[in-house]
């Protein structure tokens, strides 16, 4: 890791104060503080980096809406999770910057695709009323097309956020009950990749050194998200998390 200027570590501190923000109000906003991340450091260095202040975010996510997850949901999810993680890895093994930045940029455009496709649609029932029934065929193939590329997304640059979001919004889920069971999901899968980006030397003691500079600026982040969720409307809530995707997306493919 090169030595990084004034600026970049500006850049990083605003990155990590959206961080923050994302997990308390908006999800999908984490692709713009993981474009700054890739932007300011090798790509792939960025992943090891960005990882420990993403589970302090989500340490306060599940701190504020921890009653609100719908366990269900995470149950059918993490399996699917665990195949995407080891497939990342394997593609980490090998996979230069340009390769993380392009495979990432590419996927985040599609889901953002699909989502907006399945829109069109009829809306689905709440998640509640889907389980009194049991999931259809269609929403376990759903779910676990959805685990797979959130589990390596998430692996290959933390990008797992807009893929989860997109299906969480695709199942119908508000804004509490999408922000509870995004919380539990991520403290639970980042905390399971610190291992494996240990054993791919993502994580070492100087990103963990500038880790512990950047952590500071999460809380902040977090509680403006708090204070702002409750303003924002359901349809402007589902807005910004896919146009955040989007926007992501291209950022990453245009580096």
């Amino acid at each position: 890791m090169d030595t990084i200027t004034l600026w970049q570590l500006a850049a990083l501190a605003a990155a990590s104060l959206l961080v923050g923000f994302s997990k308390t109000a908006v999800s999908g906003a984490n692709t713009i503080s993981l474009a700054v991340f890739a932007a300011v450091l090798p790509a792939r260095e960025s992943t090891g980096v960005l990882l420990p202040i993403l589970i302090a975010g989500d340490i306060i996510a599940v701190l504020v809406y921890r009653r609100h997850a719908h366990w269900p949901t995470l149950l059918r999810l993490f399996p699917a999770v665990a195949v995407g993680v080891v497939a990342g890895t394997v593609f980490m093994l090998w996979a230069d910057d340009e390769a993380v930045r392009t495979s990432i940029g590419a996927i985040l455009l599609l889901m953002a695709g699909v989502t907006l496709w399945r829109r069109r649609e009829r809306p689905q029932p709440p998640p509640d009323e889907q389980d009194t029934r049991g999931p259809s065929r269609g929403g376990r193939l759903k779910a676990r097309s959805y685990g797979v590329l959130g589990g390596f997304t998430t692996m290959v640059a933390n990008a797992g956020g807009p893929v989860m979001s997109l299906y969480l919004l695709s199942a119908g889920f508000r804004k509490l009950g999408f922000l509870g069971t995004s919380a539990w999901f991520f403290l639970i899968v980042n905390t399971s990749k610190v291992p494996f980006s240990v054993g791919l030397g993502l994580i070492d003691a100087r990103s963990l050194l500038l880790d512990a500079a950047l952590v500071l600026f999460v809380v902040p982040g977090a509680y403006l998200g708090r204070a702002c969720v409750g303003r924002i409307n359901q349809k402007l809530f589902d807005r910004i998390v896919i146009g955040a995707t989007v926007l992501g997306g291209l950022q990453l493919l245009l580096h």
